[in-house]
Parts: C-alpha cells; structure tokens; sequence
C-alpha cells in the first residue's frame, strides 16, 4: 500500500509516498494539494514512478516526525452515527433522543483549517474548558475530476472526487460548546482550537474492496484513553455514505480539491456520548497528560498528549447592554412642495 504523507527531517518539509514504511520524498516544490488538482488517477502514476526510483537511503517513518497530511481548503464535519447522536443528546438536557429532522438530510459544521494539528502532537487545552474530549471520525479528502466543477453534484459523481482518506480527531471543549449552542447558532470556540488529521492518505482506491453494495465503508474504528479503549464501531453505521456527504456539501454550493469532510463521530467514539448514557461525567474528561489514540482499520492510527490549559476562564469581555432606543434613526420627512 502507498499512502501520501507530509513530514520533517533535519528542518526541511517535504511530500511525498510512504511505501513499506520508507518515505520517498517527491521534489521540494511539491504540496499535497498539487496531488489533489492532478487527481487520483495522475497521483498513482506518479506514486508507481516514484516507487521504482526509490533511493536505497530513503528515510524510514522512525527517522522523520510526521506532519498533518494536508493543509485543508475547507473542513466540513458531519453529524451520521445515530448512537453518536442518542448519546449527545442526553448529555445536552438529559433527553436521549434522534429528532426527525436528523434523518431527513446530513448536518454539519465548518471547523477550522488553520488549526489542524499532527499525529505527536501535544493538544492543549483551550480557555475555559473543564470538560475536554475527544472524537473519533474518518475524513474524506476531494481531488480533482475531468469535467466536474464540483457544484450540484449527484452521487455517483461525488464518489469519483473522493481523493483518499484520513483519520480525524475532532476535538471538543464540550462545556465551552454547551454554552454555545444555547445560542442556537452553532459550536465556535468549543471546536475552533484544534482538530489532528493523519497519519497520512489511504488512496481512495485501496479501499474500494471494503464498501458494501450502498457505498459504505466497513471499517472498525476504535479509540483508546492511556491504552485503555473508549468503544469500537464501524465506520458502515454511517446514516449516509460518504458520496452522498459529499453530494450533499455541493448542492447549491462548490466543493473542490482539497476539501474535507468528517464522518463525524462513531458511536461510543467520544466521552460526551458515554457521560449521557451514564447520566455522570464517567469516564472522566480529559485531564493534561492524556494520551488519546484513535485506530481506523486500513488507515492507521494517531495519537495525541492533552496539554495544559490556557486560561480557567474564557477570556473575553461581555456583552454592552446598549438599549434599544431609536433616538438617533433619521426620521422621514414629508416631501418638498413645489
């Protein structure tokens, strides 16, 4: 299997093909999103190429620190496990429940791009979190399609721009996201401060034996808390399969190479789901020097320490209550008689 991967060595950054375990740079001026706008079928060609041309001193994967796969050009998170959702909900206002509209059509999200971390990484813990927790997802990674523009796209055509995928963790500070939403606009802050993708791209074609005949992917999915495991599921207990994500994303918009798109989080793939099921903060948030690590059959792993907290509190100012008078509009005034 050769999988697409970003990492360092000696200061310089490079992309490239991880091939049993050895990393065969391509040269310097390459991204992952040149990889992206050439599309799959030219990325394989050139992963074969580069393969055959492999130095005998390529470095192995314990000789480099991997980096985040790709810089993403928007990131989408879905909501699709229905026993993700049953779980939540409790833990929002003691309620177990998946309303009707969750069925009728895939939500999600933008996250963030700009704060994508690394499996290795340390992740801290943002200001005003107390509750910190973790996410267990795939992601699914677009790439360029002759004759597509990537807008109101059915579903067949969006499982031809689905470049490969990836592991994410989508980490949440659930009690500053619980403030949040009584806002009834959506998770900020709660979900701004990071999200880890990697260890790299599985090719979308290396995984194109495990889908079953409505287009899901039947991969187990697991994660552990310092070794010990949260929950497993598959990844098959989507609501929707990834194509149809995808389809959905464009209608009335535009997706493009480099885009991601979370499955969002597996069932029992979280704390938050665990604590509403168990009606207690048990298992207990994530506390500094955790390790979390999240395993996807024919992907990988990742792995990430929680760091410190920032600040107690968040730190920002409240809002001025200003009033509501009037006294300063313009007032009409009647027309100029002539």
């Amino acid at each position: 299997m050769v999988t697409i991967a970003r990492w360092t060595q000696d200061g310089s950054v490079r992309t490239g093909f991880v091939h049993q375990d050895r990393c065969l740079a391509l040269p310097e001026h390459y991204t992952p999103q040149d990889l992206f706008d050439a599309g799959l079928d030219a990325t394989l060609e050139l992963a074969a190429r580069t393969v055959a041309a492999a130095p005998a001193d390529a470095p192995t994967l314990e000789q480099v620190r991997l980096l985040a796969p790709l810089a993403p050009r928007t990131m989408r998170d879905f909501v699709t496990f229905e026993e993700h959702v049953e779980g939540v909900t409790a833990t929002i206002d003691g309620i177990s429940e998946v309303v009707e509209e969750w069925y009728e059509a895939p939500t999600f999200y933008f996250t963030n791009p700009h704060t994508v971390r690394a499996t290795g990484e340390t992740i801290p813990v943002p200001a005003g979190c107390h509750r910190m927790d973790l996410e267990t997802e795939v992601a699914a990674v677009l790439g360029a399609v002759d004759g597509l523009t990537g807008t109101d796209l059915e579903a067949g055509q969006a499982h031809r721009m689905i470049f490969g995928y990836t592991i994410l963790n989508d980490w949440s500070a659930r009690d500053v996201q619980a403030r949040e939403m009584k806002v009834r606009l959506g998770p900020c802050k709660g979900k701004d401060f990071a999200s880890t993708l990697g260890p790299w791209i599985v090719t979308a074609d290396e995984l194109e034996h495990r889908h079953d005949a409505e287009g899901f992917l039947d991969l187990a999915m697991t994660a552990y808390v310092n070794d010990e495991p949260l929950g497993t599921d598959s990844l098959a207990h989507m609501g929707w399969p990834f194509a149809e994500l995808v389809a959905y994303a464009s209608q009335d918009s535009l997706v493009v190479p480099g885009d991601v798109l979370g499955s969002g989080t597996s069932g029992r793939g979280c704390l938050a789901e665990l604590w509403g099921r168990n009606g207690a903060l048990q298992p207990s948030p994530l506390h500094e020097g955790d390790r979390v690590r999240l395993v996807v059959e024919g992907i990988g792993e990742i792995e990430n320490t929680v760091g410190a907290r920032r600040h107690d509190r968040i730190p920002a100012a409240p809002a001025r209550r200003r009033g509501r008078a009037r006294t300063g509009a313009p007032t009409a005034t009647a027309p100029t008689q002539l």
